[in-house]
């Protein structure tokens, strides 16, 4: 069998997903993402920051002179 990864964006999302999937009587098992939810925010935000060109580009040729 195959295993589905499904990551819903909204508690909602999860509700219905969680119903559908008992519904069908389909096991299942729910793990909590290890990463604390404000950290990942901040790197998520760290990433759109350089996509858009803010932050500090170091030459990293230089850094030790």
């Amino acid at each position: 069998m195959e295993t589905l990864i499904v990551q819903p964006k909204t508690k909602e999302q999860l509700a219905a997903l969680k119903a559908v999937i008992k519904a069908l009587k389909i096991d299942f098992t729910s793990e909590e993402s290890p990463y604390n939810p404000e950290f990942v925010k901040k790197i998520l935000q760290g990433r759109e920051d350089i996509k858009n060109g803010k932050g500090i580009k170091v030459d990293t040729d230089n850094l030790w002179k």
